[in-house]
C-alpha cells in the first residue's frame, strides 16, 4: 500500500498539493482504505525517509470517525484535531493533498469527501 507524504527534495519548490507515496505492508483486513489512512494518520515515517524529505501536514491525534466507500466516493470524517491550529492555504491544500491521494490508490475510490465531526462546508479552510 501507499502513503502519501509532502517531500521537501521531491518538490523544492514547495508547491503545497504535491504528495508523494511511501511504501507500506498492511496486514490482511477487510477495510484496507481504513487500515492504510491510520498509517497515514500515525506520520510515522522512519529516519532515512526523514532524511530523504518526507515530512507529514497532518497534526498529530487525529481520529476516523467514520470511513465509507460507495458509488466511488470515499467519504471520511475525522476529529476535530484535522483543523486544529492550521493555518494557511498551503497547509489545508497539503493535508487535502495526503489524505485524497492516499485514498484514491484504491480503484473503488474516484472522488473524496472530508469532513469533521460531520461537517462539510467551512473545515480545511486557510
Amino acid at each position: 500500500m501507499k502513503v502519501f507524504f509532502n517531500n521537501s527534495n521531491l518538490d523544492p519548490e514547495i508547491s503545497c498539493n504535491k504528495v508523494f507515496p511511501v511504501d507500506r505492508a498492511i496486514a490482511a483486513t477487510q477495510a484496507p482504505a481504513r487500515a492504510v489512512l491510520e498509517l497515514l494518520l500515525g506520520g510515522d515515517l522512519t529516519d532515512e525517509e526523514k532524511a530523504n524529505g518526507f515530512t507529514t501536514s497532518i497534526n498529530p491525534d487525529v481520529k476516523i470517525q467514520k470511513l465509507t466507500i460507495e458509488n466511488g466516493i470515499a467519504k471520511v470524517d475525522f476529529s476535530e484535531e484535522l483543523e486544529k491550529a492550521v493555518g494557511g492555504s498551503c497547509r489545508v491544500s497539503a493535508i487535502r493533498a495526503q489524505i485524497i491521494e492516499t485514498l484514491k490508490q484504491f480503484p473503488t475510490v474516484k472522488d473524496v469527501v472530508i469532513s469533521i465531526n460531520g461537517r462539510v462546508e467551512d473545515i480545511l479552510q486557510p
